[in-house]
């Protein structure tokens, strides 16, 4: 496969991928939303720590291309400026931790270092920078009605979301068989 094309696909499946676990969050989970977006559970959040561990700055592109069309189309559709700039915090935070990941663990590109403890701190790490930028941007905004309170469910929203995303992919990815060795 040519390398523009790796690109492409890497790129259009983290966007799909994110997608289907809004749609899948939305359908299991819409009874845990305080606000639009903001869920004791949000499964896109593993998506999105998932999708840049594993393929960094193509992982990135996907979820801002994703996330501008769900903010754009779905969420927000009257608000151009939050669409936009939810887009881009949502597509940071994850990428912030990627490249801290990156500098902290020496993380490999196969995260083949990436231990359940180290993961867990990253799902820890992405939980709290991804509201952090969210509530900065609300404050900004001027946007204060119930901001500690909001902070706190989007950090648990992410977190258990995260948790429950990463800890089953790594599980799948252990029940695979390992080349070289034999399951006895």
């Amino acid at each position: 496969m040519s390398s523009l094309r790796l690109h492409f696909v890497s790129v259009a499946g983290t966007a799909v991928v994110f997608v289907l676990s809004l749609w899948i969050n939305q359908e299991i989970f819409t009874h845990t939303e305080f606000v639009r977006g903001v869920n004791w559970i949000y499964l896109p959040s593993g998506v999105r720590l998932l999708g840049t561990l594993l393929l960094g700055g193509d992982g990135a592109l996907g979820l801002l291309i994703a996330s501008w069309l769900v903010d754009f189309f779905y969420f927000f559709p009257h608000d151009p400026v939050r669409s936009f700039a939810g887009g881009i915090i949502a597509t940071v935070a994850p990428y912030a931790t990627y490249r801290l990941a990156r500098e902290w663990y020496g993380l490999h590109s196969m995260l083949l270092n990436l231990t359940p403890k180290r993961l867990l701190v990253l799902a820890i790490a992405y939980s709290v920078a991804n509201p952090l930028l969210h509530h900065i941007w609300f404050a900004l905004q001027g946007n204060t009605h119930h901001l500690v309170e909001s902070f706190l469910l989007m950090f648990a929203g992410d977190l258990s979301g995260a948790l429950i995303m990463l800890y089953v992919v790594k599980g799948m990815l252990a029940m695979l068989p390992v080349q070289g060795k034999s399951r006895t």
